[in-house]
Protein backbone atom coordinates (compact mmCIF):
# COMPACT_ATOMS: atom_id res chain seq x y z
CA UNK A 1 0.00 0.00 0.00
CA UNK A 2 1.57 3.28 -0.83
CA UNK A 3 2.19 5.95 1.59
CA UNK A 4 0.30 8.75 1.90
CA UNK A 5 1.99 11.87 0.39
CA UNK A 6 2.22 14.43 3.57
CA UNK A 7 3.10 18.25 3.54
CA UNK A 8 5.21 18.53 5.99
CA UNK A 9 3.12 21.83 7.49
CA UNK A 10 0.45 19.24 8.21
CA UNK A 11 2.67 17.18 10.10
CA UNK A 12 3.65 20.29 12.19
CA UNK A 13 0.04 21.34 12.68
CA UNK A 14 -0.78 17.70 14.08
CA UNK A 15 2.41 17.97 15.99
CA UNK A 16 1.49 21.89 17.52
CA UNK A 17 -2.39 20.23 18.09
CA UNK A 18 -0.87 17.07 20.32
CA UNK A 19 1.13 19.62 22.29
CA UNK A 20 -1.62 21.53 23.19
CA UNK A 21 -3.37 18.22 24.20
CA UNK A 22 -5.81 17.31 21.24
CA UNK A 23 -5.51 13.78 21.40
CA UNK A 24 -7.25 13.48 18.18
CA UNK A 25 -4.13 15.05 16.42
CA UNK A 26 -2.05 12.14 17.75
CA UNK A 27 -4.19 9.53 16.24
CA UNK A 28 -4.01 11.34 13.22
CA UNK A 29 -1.18 12.14 12.81
CA UNK A 30 0.78 8.19 13.31
CA UNK A 31 -0.61 7.18 9.99
CA UNK A 32 1.04 9.92 8.40
CA UNK A 33 4.55 9.57 10.12
CA UNK A 34 4.72 5.64 10.28
CA UNK A 35 6.42 5.00 6.96
CA UNK A 36 9.40 7.43 7.96
CA UNK A 37 9.41 5.97 11.67
CA UNK A 38 9.80 2.38 9.59
CA UNK A 39 12.41 3.38 8.01
CA UNK A 40 14.27 5.26 10.91
CA UNK A 41 13.48 1.73 12.88
CA UNK A 42 14.62 -0.52 10.15
CA UNK A 43 18.07 2.21 9.47
CA UNK A 44 18.72 1.05 13.62
CA UNK A 45 18.38 -2.64 13.31
CA UNK A 46 19.91 -3.30 10.35
CA UNK A 47 23.69 -1.81 12.18
CA UNK A 48 22.70 -4.15 15.06
CA UNK A 49 24.91 -7.38 14.90
CA UNK A 50 23.14 -10.78 13.19
CA UNK A 51 20.67 -12.59 15.39
CA UNK A 52 19.28 -9.21 16.71
CA UNK A 53 15.60 -10.54 18.29
CA UNK A 54 13.55 -7.12 18.08
CA UNK A 55 11.75 -6.27 15.07
CA UNK A 56 11.17 -2.88 13.20
CA UNK A 57 7.69 -3.03 14.26
CA UNK A 58 8.51 -3.79 17.70
CA UNK A 59 11.18 -0.75 18.07
CA UNK A 60 7.92 1.42 16.22
CA UNK A 61 5.70 0.06 19.07
CA UNK A 62 7.96 0.62 21.31
CA UNK A 63 8.79 3.99 20.42
CA UNK A 64 5.28 5.50 20.40
CA UNK A 65 4.72 4.56 24.00
CA UNK A 66 7.82 6.36 24.71
CA UNK A 67 6.22 9.23 22.33
CA UNK A 68 3.31 9.27 23.78
CA UNK A 69 4.45 9.84 27.38
CA UNK A 70 6.86 12.66 26.47
CA UNK A 71 4.60 15.39 28.06
CA UNK A 72 7.70 17.76 28.11
CA UNK A 73 7.95 18.03 24.55
CA UNK A 74 7.19 21.21 23.42
CA UNK A 75 6.37 20.19 20.04
CA UNK A 76 7.86 22.67 17.18
CA UNK A 77 7.93 20.83 13.76
CA UNK A 78 8.99 17.22 11.67
CA UNK A 79 12.55 17.79 12.45
CA UNK A 80 12.30 18.20 16.45
CA UNK A 81 9.46 15.13 15.68
CA UNK A 82 12.24 12.51 13.82
CA UNK A 83 14.88 14.09 16.18
CA UNK A 84 12.92 13.33 19.28
CA UNK A 85 12.05 9.54 17.62
CA UNK A 86 15.48 8.86 16.65
CA UNK A 87 16.75 9.65 20.26
CA UNK A 88 14.40 7.21 21.98
CA UNK A 89 14.98 4.24 19.45
CA UNK A 90 18.64 5.10 20.05
CA UNK A 91 17.61 4.65 23.62
CA UNK A 92 15.49 1.90 23.55
CA UNK A 93 18.52 -0.39 21.34
CA UNK A 94 21.08 0.93 24.31
CA UNK A 95 19.23 -0.04 27.09
CA UNK A 96 18.46 -3.78 25.69
CA UNK A 97 22.04 -3.87 24.68
CA UNK A 98 23.02 -2.59 28.55
CA UNK A 99 20.60 -5.44 29.86
CA UNK A 100 21.83 -8.15 27.20
CA UNK A 101 25.46 -7.08 28.81
CA UNK A 102 24.54 -7.52 32.45
CA UNK A 103 22.80 -11.20 31.58
CA UNK A 104 26.41 -11.46 30.21
CA UNK A 105 27.95 -10.33 33.08
CA UNK A 106 29.94 -8.37 31.20
CA UNK A 107 30.22 -10.26 27.99
CA UNK A 108 30.60 -8.42 24.52
CA UNK A 109 28.16 -5.89 23.65
CA UNK A 110 25.94 -5.90 20.31
CA UNK A 111 28.02 -4.54 17.88
CA UNK A 112 26.81 -1.67 15.09
CA UNK A 113 28.85 -0.86 12.12
CA UNK A 114 27.99 2.73 11.79
CA UNK A 115 27.87 4.54 8.31
CA UNK A 116 30.86 6.24 7.03
CA UNK A 117 28.85 9.46 7.86
CA UNK A 118 28.75 9.19 11.20
CA UNK A 119 32.24 8.14 12.76
CA UNK A 120 35.09 9.42 10.42
CA UNK A 121 37.41 6.88 9.11
CA UNK A 122 35.51 4.17 10.81
CA UNK A 123 35.50 0.91 9.12
CA UNK A 124 35.10 -1.71 11.85
CA UNK A 125 32.15 -2.71 13.64
CA UNK A 126 31.48 -0.86 16.99
CA UNK A 127 30.00 -1.73 20.49
CA UNK A 128 26.94 0.87 20.84
CA UNK A 129 27.06 0.68 24.40
CA UNK A 130 30.47 2.24 23.56
CA UNK A 131 28.95 4.69 21.10
CA UNK A 132 26.55 5.52 23.30
CA UNK A 133 28.64 6.97 26.52
CA UNK A 134 31.06 8.51 23.87
CA UNK A 135 28.44 10.65 22.78
CA UNK A 136 27.40 11.40 26.17
CA UNK A 137 30.48 12.19 27.17
CA UNK A 138 30.66 14.56 24.05
CA UNK A 139 27.48 15.87 25.22
CA UNK A 140 28.77 17.06 28.66
CA UNK A 141 31.67 19.11 26.92
CA UNK A 142 29.86 20.29 23.71
CA UNK A 143 26.11 19.63 23.89
CA UNK A 144 25.37 20.95 20.13
CA UNK A 145 27.74 18.53 18.41
CA UNK A 146 26.47 15.49 20.45
CA UNK A 147 23.00 16.77 19.16
CA UNK A 148 23.97 16.99 15.30
CA UNK A 149 25.24 13.46 15.56
CA UNK A 150 22.00 12.43 16.91
CA UNK A 151 19.75 14.63 14.48
CA UNK A 152 22.10 13.46 10.94
CA UNK A 153 22.92 9.82 12.28
CA UNK A 154 20.25 8.53 14.43
CA UNK A 155 17.84 10.75 13.10
CA UNK A 156 18.44 10.43 9.53
CA UNK A 157 17.85 14.19 8.90
CA UNK A 158 19.40 16.47 6.23
CA UNK A 159 21.84 19.17 6.78
CA UNK A 160 19.19 21.39 5.75
CA UNK A 161 16.08 19.50 8.34
CA UNK A 162 19.29 19.47 11.21
CA UNK A 163 19.97 23.74 10.67
CA UNK A 164 16.28 24.00 10.58
CA UNK A 165 15.55 22.20 13.84
CA UNK A 166 18.55 24.20 15.44
CA UNK A 167 17.78 26.66 14.00
CA UNK A 168 21.79 27.15 13.08
CA UNK A 169 23.15 27.95 9.41
CA UNK A 170 24.19 24.67 6.83
CA UNK A 171 27.64 25.35 7.27
CA UNK A 172 27.44 25.17 11.00
CA UNK A 173 25.94 21.80 10.62
CA UNK A 174 28.54 20.49 8.51
CA UNK A 175 31.21 21.93 10.52
CA UNK A 176 29.98 20.77 14.02
CA UNK A 177 29.38 17.23 12.08
CA UNK A 178 32.79 17.24 10.81
CA UNK A 179 34.80 18.12 14.75
CA UNK A 180 32.03 15.48 16.50
CA UNK A 181 32.95 12.49 14.01
CA UNK A 182 36.43 13.37 14.72
CA UNK A 183 36.04 13.84 18.44
CA UNK A 184 34.08 10.79 18.36
CA UNK A 185 36.49 8.36 16.00
CA UNK A 186 39.43 9.50 18.51
CA UNK A 187 37.18 8.59 21.81
CA UNK A 188 36.58 5.12 20.37
CA UNK A 189 39.91 4.61 19.30
CA UNK A 190 41.20 5.42 22.34
CA UNK A 191 39.10 3.89 24.42
CA UNK A 192 38.64 6.91 26.85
Amino acid sequence: MPEPQVAPNEVTQLLLDWGKGDKSALAKLMPLVYGELRRLARRHLNRERPGQTLQTTDLIHETYLKLVNQDRVKWQNRAQFFGVSAQLMRRILVDRARRKNRMKRGGGAPVVTLEEEAIAYQTSPLDLVAFDEALIKLAEIDPRKAQVIELRFFGGLSVDEAAEFLKVSNITIMRESRMAKAWLHRALSDGS
